[in-house]
């Protein structure tokens, strides 16, 4: 199989890196770049385990090639947090409880993210729709719904 060399640059942070060819950026961000938060679930697009934000956009890294991503920037989970300060979202996914055995909740935080960049004051459903293409199947949503909004006050500070 081919390899390529791609340039990106993850969590602000620029990389060069030889992947093959058909190297899934999911599998490049957890072997290559031993960022472990991008979680593999379904491998077909639909739980959103694997969300992460490509320009600043939510993408499921499940159905993305590595060499997709050369020239672009990615954050994941494990960018999101200025040093040991939690980003709100991470901060509100734990207060809330919007979090129980934690497999999905790398791709809801990322998803929430690509969601209050676009709708800082979102409603319960604008939420909820705003997170269709994310499963858990342990809470139920309500506490991840409660999570966002709560993350979404506090990011607009409490108004």
């Amino acid at each position: 199989m081919s390899t390529h060399r791609i340039h990106c640059t993850v969590n602000g942070e620029a990389h060069a890196v030889d992947v093959p060819a058909r190297r899934l950026l999911a599998d490049f961000l957890r072997e290559d770049l031993n960022l472990t938060g991008t979680k593999r679930g379904c491998e077909t697009g639909i739980c959103g385990a694997c969300s992460v934000l490509l320009d600043g956009e939510v993408v499921k890294s499940c159905l993305l090639l590595a060499v997709q991503v050369d020239g672009r920037s990615l954050t994941t989970i494990e960018g999101l947090a200025d040093g040991d300060r939690l980003h709100p979202l991470q901060e509100a996914f734990m207060r809330c409880g919007g979090l129980q055995c934690g497999y999905c909740t790398p791709g809801f935080v990322m998803a929430s993210c690509d969601l209050l960049a676009h709708n800082p004051r979102p409603s319960v459903d604008e939420v909820r729709h705003g997170l269709g293409g994310n499963l858990c199947r342990c809470t139920g949503y309500t506490q991840i719904v409660e999570s966002v909004l709560h993350a979404a006050q506090e990011m607009n500070h409490g108004h």
